[in-house]
């Protein structure tokens, strides 16, 4: 889910990018992780073959595909390309275990937070929604752990209980336009509905959608 589609917002903010006042924080990737890897990790030991959730992919493939896209970010906001994702793609090895492809997830993850924390304020990358500094790229990973972990989780049988507090900034930092009419809704709930993974009372579920990547008000 490297965004290429079409809040529950608190006052909560950290510090990261070199001292820099940030919603959504390195911290919070590692927040995600952890919930993702609590569920996750004591049904290592089942088939990761089976589809994961709705998706066209397997649980293990599905996991790679997180793995891809968090290293991606990476790339994007070291080499800071202009117009384009940086020349590369990451993959698991042909016969990984399940438990090894959730460590590999959990290694690009950790990569993308070492980067977010040390990434200057005003750098910019290309993302297809927006030239998005280092918080965005937090923000989309968090996004992309989550919600790509509950597919893994319900192909496994498992549900995913992600953090609330964390999922309110996120939605506030990536769809702006519709955090304050969701601020009612269970954080995790109208996340998932932005995205177009579920309807919610009164609103369908989301065929088109868009994040904003770029900083708000850019």
């Amino acid at each position: 889910m490297r965004c290429d589609t079409d809040t529950v917002g608190t006052d909560t903010v950290g510090t990261d990018t070199m001292g820099e006042s940030m919603t959504v924080t390195a911290d919070d990737l590692d927040s995600a992780l952890a919930s993702v890897v609590a569920t996750l990790e004591p049904a290592t030991d089942r088939d990761w073959s089976v589809p994961a959730g709705t998706l066209e992919w397997d649980c293990w493939h599905t996991g790679e595909h997180v793995a891809d896209v968090l290293m991606s970010y990476t790339m994007q906001l070291v080499a800071r390309p202009d117009g384009r994702y940086v020349r590369f793609a990451t993959s698991g090895e042909k016969g990984a275990s399940a438990a090894e492809v959730l460590e590999f997830v959990g290694a690009t993850v950790r990569i993308l937070a070492t980067v977010v924390r040390t990434t200057p304020p005003d750098v910019r990358a290309w993302h297809p929604m927006g030239m998005a500094d280092a918080e965005g790229f937090a923000a989309m990973g968090c996004v992309e752990t989550l919600l790509h972990g509950e597919d893994i989780a319900e192909g496994l049988g498992l549900t995913l209980d992600a953090p609330r507090e964390l999922c309110g900034r996120v939605l506030a930092r990536l769809f702006p336009d519709e955090a304050a009419a969701l601020a009612t809704t269970d954080p995790w709930e109208a996340l998932r509905w932005a995205t177009g993974r579920t309807e919610l009372p009164g609103r369908p579920r989301r065929e088109r959608w868009r994040w904003y990547a770029a900083p708000l008000g850019e």
